[in-house]
């Protein structure tokens, strides 16, 4: 089994692989502070909850977003016996064409959704990544990576429209009643939502037209399945892209 983790700026996603199957999908929060020791117990802790143990991992994957936290993550896995552990970056194959102006400027979670689209999905793909930054990475017919943009995720648009004001409240996620809101909670909550799905309609709309044929759009990411419904074109929610991609790149590099 191989064992695949995402070290996001908010999440560390786990995921474990028996060949293509997925056993399990877990969250963490991404904490700074914490020690090699108590990574090694929290990953232990989640293997066992899953009936699993480190002997089981034959291998390991990281892409990471968060440099300080890479080394830390990968050393507790090692201290598992998770056997060889990867990290995705300079000197590891892809398979990727990258055609932006500097490659390596391109990130470890952006690679790794890209490696699974182009091997799951019809190219041309228009990858939306919706976590604490949200990221649009377009890959044209012949399976370049051609660029993309990063848009302030919708948490951190919510936190600052927040933390600036004076008589707005923190809110949750649930949908709002109607469109048109009639109290500030729902107007918020509408705003939100529908601003940010009105952003991706029209931002894939602008790279089809830029591109000059339709592409199929992909949505992953911790808040994507929150997004996705209310956004007018058709959408593929595929919520273990990222994951998927490590599993790929890892057999590209180990076999």
């Amino acid at each position: 089994m191989i064992l695949a983790v995402d070290i996001g700026n908010s999440n560390i996603v786990i995921g474990c692989f028996d060949k293509n199957d997925i056993k399990f999908v877990e969250r963490l929060s991404t904490n700074h502070q914490s020690t090699q020791m108590e990574y090694t117990v929290m990953i232990k802790n989640i293997l066992e909850l899953n009936g699993l143990a480190g002997e089981h991992i034959t291998g390991g994957i990281i892409s990471s977003v968060v440099p300080p936290l890479t080394d830390t993550v990968k050393a507790a896995m090692e201290r598992l016996g998770c056997g060889r552990v990867l990290t995705v970056g300079p000197g590891i194959k892809t398979g990727l064409k990258i055609m932006l102006d500097d490659p390596a400027q391109l990130g470890s979670d952006r690679v790794a959704d890209a490696v699974a689209a182009v091997n799951l999905y019809t190219p041309p793909l228009i990858l939306v990544d919706m976590g604490t930054a949200t990221t649009v990475s377009v890959i044209d017919s012949e399976r370049n990576f051609l660029g993309g943009m990063i848009i302030p995720g919708l948490r951190v648009s919510l936190d600052s429209l927040t933390s600036r004001t004076s008589q707005l409240p923190r809110i949750s996620l649930t949908p709002p009643r109607k469109l048109i809101g009639t109290n500030t909670i729902d107007c918020m909550k509408s705003g939100i939502l529908n601003s940010t799905a009105s952003s991706i309609d029209g931002i894939t709309e602008r790279i089809e037209d830029e591109l000059g044929e339709k592409c199929t759009v992909i949505a992953t990411g911790g808040l994507a399945g929150v997004i996705a419904p209310y956004c007018r074109r058709k959408i593929t929610l595929d919520e273990t892209l990222l994951l998927k991609g490590l599993r790929i790149i890892y057999e590209k590099n180990c076999g």
